[in-house]
């Protein structure tokens, strides 16, 4: 137990300190403060979930001493809850009888990756609401920052004699919610798996390596889709919140459509090729990205991997 509160207290400093970074203004420290989730889940990954609450809280107090309150309560629920959260629920496992004997069924990757979603929507929300309670107050407050950003910049489109400056306003101003969600959707997820993989090299990692590629989403996944799909055609705050919401579902679905990819071209010859090319093209071309996820959203409905496999037979064996 006091390795872990040690472990706890340690992880728990980094937090703080990469948290904190942000406030040099540096480039750089804006690569660390993205980072602030890693030790807290390295923590909770490697020693005990309990290790990653102790991060997340002291942390946490050592922002509200070293700087304010506020921030206590910013990185507790941004940062700290969420990555301990889903720290607990990567280690929950329960005995399940085989014909091999008893054996742990470990909580499923596709789960995590759902979770993730919500909380990283939650965070954006929560965020958006310091800006104001309204639809109006939250937009009006970021077309306020975007515009500061623009005056700092020496563009022609930073000067608001432009003709292109409100069109360019209006677009970040829109785009911004829904964009902040699938980054905080995609950082946190990297930081899971980033997590997972140092824990695993250094033989800490208390559960199996899942095997991505056959990822599954709880079957209530794709109706939740659905639903923030349609809610973003309301008016007002609930609209803004279904935008959010349906952003960070469908970057979960690139993630389960890049599962699917990896499992259905196991064996070809080309598959390397195949599988570089597509990455290549979810970065440049944006439609990829919506067909990925087209793929990841089909497949939780029809399964198509399973379909492929029962098409292919059991492998062959090589003599």
């Amino acid at each position: 137990m006091v390795q872990i509160v040690l472990i706890g207290i340690g992880a728990g400093i980094a937090a703080g300190v990469l948290f904190a970074s942000i406030v040099s203004g540096a480039m750089i420290s804006l690569v660390l403060f993205y980072l602030a989730p890693l030790p807290i889940l390295i923590a909770a990954l490697g020693w005990s979930h309990w290790a990653g609450l102790i991060a997340a809280l002291v942390a946490a107090s050592g922002l509200a001493v070293t700087f304010s309150g506020y921030l206590f309560l910013a990185f507790l629920l941004g940062v700290g809850l969420p990555a301990w959260w889903l720290c607990y629920l990567a280690l929950l496992a329960r005995p399940v009888a085989t014909p091999a004997g008893n054996m742990f069924e470990w909580y499923p990757i596709g789960g995590l990756v759902v979770w993730t979603a919500i909380l990283s929507s939650l965070v954006v929300i929560a965020v958006l609401l310091t800006l104001g309670t309204s639809e109006d107050d939250i937009r009006s407050e970021l077309r306020r920052g975007f515009e500061r950003m623009l005056r700092q910049q020496d563009t022609p489109l930073a000067i608001p004699a432009s003709p292109d400056y409100n069109r360019r306003i209006d677009m970040f101003v829109a785009v911004a919610p829904p964009a902040a969600a699938v980054s905080v959707t995609l950082i946190n997820l990297i930081s899971l798996w980033l997590a997972g993989r140092i824990v695993k090299v250094s033989n800490r990692l208390r559960r199996p390596w899942p095997n991505i590629s056959e990822m599954a989403f709880p079957p209530i996944s794709p109706a939740l889709l659905g639903a923030a799909a349609a809610g973003v055609l309301l008016p007002g705050l609930l609209g803004m919140v279904s935008s959010i919401f349906a952003a960070s579902f469908a970057t979960a679905y690139v993630v389960l459509g890049c599962a699917v990819l990896h499992a259905i071209t196991r064996g070809l010859n080309i598959r390397g090729l195949l599988l570089s090319a597509v990455y290549v093209a979810i970065v440049l071309v944006w439609p990829v990205i919506v067909l990925i996820a087209l793929l990841g959203l089909t497949d939780s409905i029809v399964d198509i991997r399973g379909w492929i496999a029962r098409k292919r037979g059991p492998p062959t064996i090589q003599t």
